[in-house]
Formats: C-alpha cells, sequence, structure tokens
C-alpha cells in the first residue's frame, strides 16, 4: 500500500510545490489540509482545487475561524498574552489549531508522515512538531524547505518545470503572516532594524496620525469572556471581527520590535493586532476591578509564562493544560462592563463596572461619608516596616 503524507497547505508557491516534491521524493501520495483561520485571500474552494491540480491525491479544507477565536484567541485573550509584554502570539495561536486539523487528518487518511513548509530559522518548525510529537507521535515529520534544500528558485524552476498553476510574477517584499488576531510582517527593507516601517506595510490598521472622530465603545464580559458591545450580543468570532474593524480603522494594534526567537536568534517584527490589543486592554482593566491583589499580583506571572509557552510551541505541553485551569478560575468573577476610546492608536479605558467589583466608593473616598478607619494604619505601618527597620539597625552597628 502507497504510504500518504498530510501536508499543511497554504495555497502558496512552497506547499503547492512541494507537493509534486514529496511524491517525486518519497513515493508518496500528498493529502493537502487547508485551515482558514481569518487570513482572507483566495476562497476555500480554490485552494482546494490547485492542491489537487498540483497532484494532490485528496485536499481536506476547513473553515476554522469560529474554533480559532473560541478555542485559542478566547484563551490568550483571558491570560492577557503579550510575548515580551507586547505581542499578542498572531501566529503562535494558529499552530496548534492547524496541527490539530492535521493529526486527524493523517488518522483519518492513514498517513504516516506529515510535511510542513517552514524554514530552519524561524518558530513555526517548532510548533508544527512539538505539537504533533504530543497529539500523534507516531507520525514522521517532512519539512522540505529546511531539510530538502527547497530554495524558492528551485522551487520557481520545479513550478515551471511541471505546469502547476502557481502564479510567481508578483513577489511580495515581506514575509507575511496574518489571521483573525493579528498580522505579522517581516524580511525585506524591514530586516534593517534602523529602516522605519512605511504606510505600505499595514493593511489591518489605519495611519493614527490622520485626524479623525474618536470612537467609543462599551465592552461586555461574562468570566472573562467578552459576550457584546454595545449591549448587542456577539459571538466570539464577530466580536474579534467588529473591534478589528473598528479599532483598525483608529490605527490601534501596531507594534514594531525586536523579538526573541525560540530559535536564538532575534528577529525584527512589525505586527497589526488592532481587535486583539482593544479586547487584552478592557480585559486588564476589568481585572484590576475585579481580582484580589495576590490573585492579580500572581496572574501576572502565570500569564507571562502562558504567553511563552505558547510562543515556544507548547500549546499541548502539561504544565500549559495546568495553567489554563489556573486561568479558568481567575476569571471567575472578571464580569462586567468597560468602556474604550479608540483613537490615534491607542485603546483607552474610560469607564468600568461590574457587580463583581472589589472597589468599594465609601472606603476609597477623601470625602465625608468615608468609612476607612485611619487609626489602624499607624500599628499597621509599624509592623510591616519592621523587618527592614531590624536590619537597618543592625546594618548600622556592623559599620
Amino acid at each position: 500500500m502507497t504510504e500518504r503524507v498530510v501536508l499543511a497547505y497554504s495555497g502558496g508557491l512552497d506547499t503547492s510545490v512541494a507537493i509534486g516534491w514529496i511524491a517525486e521524493e518519497t513515493g508518496a501520495e500528498v493529502v493537502a489540509v487547508a485551515i482558514d483561520c481569518g487570513q482572507g485571500g483566495e476562497d476555500l474552494e480554490t485552494i482546494r482545487q490547485r492542491a489537487i491540480d498540483c497532484g494532490a491525491v485528496e485536499a481536506v479544507v476547513a473553515d476554522a475561524k469560529d474554533e480559532f477565536a473560541t478555542d485559542f484567541c478566547l484563551p490568550a485573550l483571558r491570560a492577557n498574552a503579550l510575548y515580551m509584554d507586547r505581542y499578542p502570539l498572531v501566529s503562535a495561536l494558529s499552530r496548534p489549531l492547524i496541527v490539530k486539523h492535521l493529526a486527524n487528518a493523517a488518522q483519518y487518511h492513514n498517513a504516516t508522515m506529515v510535511a510542513h513548509g517552514c524554514t530552519g530559522k524561524g518558530n513555526d518548525q517548532v510548533r508544527f512538531e512539538a505539537g504533533l510529537a504530543a497529539l500523534a507521535p507516531g507520525l514522521r515529520v517532512l519539512a522540505p524547505v529546511r531539510d530538502s534544500g527547497m530554495t524558492r528558485d528551485k522551487a520557481i524552476a520545479f513550478a515551471a518545470e511541471k505546469g502547476l498553476p502557481i502564479d510567481v510574477t508578483k513577489k511580495s517584499p515581506y514575509s507575511i503572516d496574518q489571521n483573525l488576531w493579528g498580522r505579522a510582517v517581516e524580511t525585506g527593507f524591514l530586516e534593517d532594524i534602523w529602516n522605519g516601517p512605511i504606510e505600505d506595510v499595514y493593511s489591518y490598521t489605519s495611519d493614527p496620525a490622520v485626524p479623525r472622530e474618536a470612537d467609543e465603545l462599551v465592552l461586555t464580559f461574562e468570566a472573562g469572556v467578552p459576550t457584546a458591545i454595545d449591549g448587542k450580543e456577539l459571538t466570539p468570532l464577530q466580536i474579534i471581527e467588529e473591534l478589528n474593524r473598528r479599532a483598525g480603522e483608529q490605527g490601534v494594534g501596531r507594534i514594531d520590535m525586536v523579538e526573541d526567537r525560540l530559535v536564538g536568534i532575534k528577529s525584527r517584527e512589525v505586527y497589526e493586532a488592532p481587535g486583539a490589543i482593544a479586547l487584552i486592554a478592557a480585559h486588564q482593566e476589568l481585572e484590576n476591578v475585579t481580582v484580589e491583589r495576590e490573585l492579580a499580583r500572581f496572574k501576572r506571572t502565570v500569564d507571562q509564562r502562558w504567553g511563552e509557552l505558547v510562543y515556544d510551541g507548547l500549546w499541548f505541553s502539561p504544565l500549559k493544560e495546568a495553567l489554563d485551569g489556573f486561568i479558568d478560575q481567575a476569571n471567575r468573577h472578571v464580569s462586567g462592563e468597560v468602556r474604550l476610546v479608540l483613537h490615534g492608536g491607542r485603546a483607552v479605558v474610560t469607564g468600568r463596572r461590574s457587580p463583581s467589583a472589589l472597589y468599594d466608593y465609601q472606603l476609597a473616598t477623601y470625602d465625608t461619608g468615608d468609612t476607612y478607619d485611619q487609626t489602624l494604619a499607624k500599628g499597621f505601618v509599624d509592623i510591616w516596616s519592621m523587618p527592614a527597620k531590624i536590619a537597618a539597625e543592625r546594618d548600622r552597628r556592623q559599620g
């Protein structure tokens, strides 16, 4: 029986050429799997037909936008996931979803191998292979671009020789990956880290320097999950799409950073994540209102580690699963409303209210009606500062 390879298929040059390349190198049949995570572009049927035309014995396409929004973006939101305190895990979130579909397709089609089009320089090779090791450890992994010398010029020549239906005449100067949660841009002139990004780089966001009226909205959350905008109940997918549009029109979510890749090199990345940045800003502020101080302090540590695990390709790891349980518990009372103003590239919280608020006006006010007993503070301060006072006295005695 002929072996089968399941290929993570994007519809672009490299993965289209990889269909024939893998068949020639291994003698195996190729099943192409394309997953729509909200990246836009060509419709799934066009991509499916291209895979067949390039030699795939079967092509599986799936609209996974709702799944991506609910099962991947929302957990990242509840974890306030920002790698290096800035990057909202755009590409890192879509990879475990794709891996899940690859593993399912491999089982369904009795495949013995899975292939991806990643290079040896990036994080995605790790994300694909670590995910597959967790979900389908018996599968072999092929990486033609990384391991078989399938350079771009060789891929173009292969496509021409085989008459593959691939248009390679229009090449973007950038490497772009995008989905529902945001857009990542690298390479080209951006590799010189002194060069500033130009407007041509951006697609999800408008120039924040252009004068325009501010946009105000109210987000409703239940247990850390956004459920409505301006009182209108929406699905997670609809909320992210709406905020991508409205925050994007205000230039919210532009990020230009030098990032520490998992493989040990630094990389200059430009991101656009209008919906993600707006949602995280609102969620963090609602946590400030509803989460007790010590829990909030510890959660910030958990959030950082959660983001690092996902960035590093360990979505399916035991530690990440355990942290999910903590984050679920910490979000139990994160319910209420947050008012956001989107303007000039920023998402600014201007109001917050919650039935679970720990904010007590009568304790916080400095006006008449204050219920805080200030006479208790002196003893508290004395006891709180005692260890430092004792240590300082010792240091003085010892010179």
